[in-house]
């Protein structure tokens, strides 16, 4: 596969495979090996939008193969207003050897995919965070649970990252459970594809119907980026769905409790929960780095 756009890209086998290669990294790098497998490659890393998380682990995951990232904020070249989207994809395809952006219309990683002659990784769209979804696979796998058998429960908003878990759900055949106030539901077209790989979905308005012996429960921000607006009215909307502990009690004993950050803490979660023995907020955050370098070095044809 040249470009890794969405978490639906994968078949079972290719994330499997991602998974075990992120591992090697993952050891690899504790035990101080660095593969060069990106020397002499440049990646452009185009940020329309802030990150903490996405830009440092794909800086400093390129950096550790051995290759180099060029950071292009998104007002310095002025996607689809300064110059045209496919004139910028074109124009790096003759410089760099792949490109990652973080944008927020997803038609921008469309026209980056139709016009590159590079590897193009969406680090984040409005409709689909896949490599979050990866990384928190991954984070699960590692741990020896069985993803066909994983019952994961999202709660809060049917967002892009919740798309992209879902989407990366039904290609393992897990049992996936969102909910979300009226409204509030992922995509249809989203929806229909986890359906059409015949993937477990249960769309419901109860946090404690989807919370009902979960391996694992997961939430996002009410708010996202470009949302701001809606603020008090999400607040609002999504006073029910904050992961707590009552709502973790609803789940099995040994339930991993997940955040794709940055959390609004006393909002989608507590502190208790964010902070407490089951959370594993920080190994997913990790785990960016090795998935991320995973991809990368799977586009890339390379071997670790």
């Amino acid at each position: 596969m040249k470009h890794f756009v969405s978490a639906g890209d994968l078949t079972r086998d290719a994330a499997l495979g991602i998974f075990r290669l992120a591992a090697d990294l993952k050891q690899g790098l504790k035990a101080g090996r660095r593969p060069a497998t990106l020397a002499g490659r440049t990646y452009a890393l185009i940020f329309e939008k802030p990150s903490l998380r996405t830009r440092v682990t794909f800086e400093v995951g390129i950096n550790q193969l051995g290759g180099r990232g060029v950071y292009l904020a998104g007002h310095e070249i002025g996607l689809g207003t300064r110059e045209s989207v496919p004139d910028v994809a074109r124009n790096l395809s003759r410089w760099v050897d792949g490109i990652c952006a973080r944008v927020f219309n997803h038609s921008t990683i469309e026209g980056l995919v139709a016009n590159a002659t590079v590897p193009v990784i969406n680090g984040l769209s409005d409709y689909e965070h896949p490599c979050q979804a990866v990384a928190d696979f991954f984070t699960v796998w590692e741990r020896g649970i069985d993803l066909t058998n994983l019952k994961l429960a999202w709660i809060g908003d049917g967002n892009n990252v919740c798309h992209s878990v879902i989407l990366l759900g039904a290609v393992f055949g897990a049992d996936l459970r969102v909910a979300c106030p009226p409204g509030y539901e992922p995509d249809p077209r989203v929806v229909a594809e986890v359906e059409k790989r015949g993937g477990r979905l249960l769309v419901t308005t109860e946090p404690d119907e989807a919370a009902r012996g979960a391996d694992v429960l997961y939430t996002d921000v009410w708010t996202s980026m470009g949302q701001e607006a809606e603020r008090t009215r999400r607040q609002e909307a999504f006073a029910r769905y904050q992961i707590n502990a009552s709502i973790v009690g609803f789940a099995k004993p040994s339930a991993l409790v997940m955040h794709c950050l940055p959390a609004h803490r006393g909002e989608e979660i507590t502190d208790e929960v964010l902070d407490g023995p089951q959370s594993v907020v920080l190994d997913q955050a990790e785990n960016r780095l090795h998935a991320q370098k995973a991809i990368i070095v799977w586009l890339s044809g390379g071997e670790v």
